[in-house]
């Protein structure tokens, strides 16, 4: 949330929170089709956002983490066009969209917060439609984790390491991969040191030569 409020602002704003909500992992926050009424901010855990393609089979869409907003997605057409499950157990606050329309209105600066939350949202999905156009599988896997490392930095988690709370799989449905694609890929990057894999856990040992795959004229 924006900084700056003075504390009656900041009392009107913690009013936006109607209520906590705890979910179990592998339950739903909300389901494809679903009237859209709130948006959640994630207080602990880590969600997943998916589509179910027309023979059934689950299309990721996105992860989301503690001090991430989800739901989104229903403002367009008032209901919710994918799912969100809990990768783990997981607390949202729940904020209904017409209680933050209306502070927004009030306050120029959260107005301008949400705006750049949306607009990040944007930036990421264009990113996704970038990684299954034109990339590699290395080069798709290694934005994949410079990605969340750098995002679970931001919150003050380590820079280096992270324990996917994701499968292999759902990793691949992200990306655009075949689960054998994804699993050679980590091996690879094991094999030539550049990280340690063990299981879920993973640690990046030369970012660099991450980033150098991503992006080849890094130098």
């Amino acid at each position: 949330m924006p900084i700056g409020f003075a504390p009656e602002d900041m009392m009107k704003l913690d009013g936006i929170v109607k209520n906590r909500r705890r979910i179990k992992q592998g339950d739903l926050l909300f389901s494809e089709g679903d009237p859209f009424t709130s948006l959640y901010a994630i207080r602990t855990g880590f969600f997943k956002t998916s589509v179910s393609s027309e023979d059934g089979r689950e299309q990721v869409t996105g992860f989301q983490m503690a001090g991430e907003i989800v739901g989104l997605d229903g403002i367009v057409n008032d209901r919710h066009n994918c799912n969100a499950v809990a990768l783990e157990d997981a607390d949202v606050c729940i904020m209904p969209f017409s209680n933050v329309e209306e502070l927004s209105r009030e306050f120029p600066a959260l107005q301008r917060h949400v705006h750049k939350i949306m607009s990040r949202e944007i930036v990421r999905e264009n990113t996704v439609m970038m990684l299954l156009g034109n990339m590699r599988a290395e080069e798709r896997l290694a934005a994949f984790l410079l990605n969340l490392v750098q995002r679970l930095h931001a919150r003050g988690f380590s820079k280096s390491e992270v324990m996917l709370r994701m499968t292999r799989e759902e990793i691949g449905s992200y990306l655009g991969m075949k689960l054998e694609t994804v699993s050679r890929t980590f091996s690879k990057f094991g094999d030539e040191g550049i990280i340690e894999v063990k299981q879920r856990y993973v640690r990046i040992i030369q970012p660099d030569a991450l980033k150098k795959i991503f992006n080849p004229q890094v130098c």
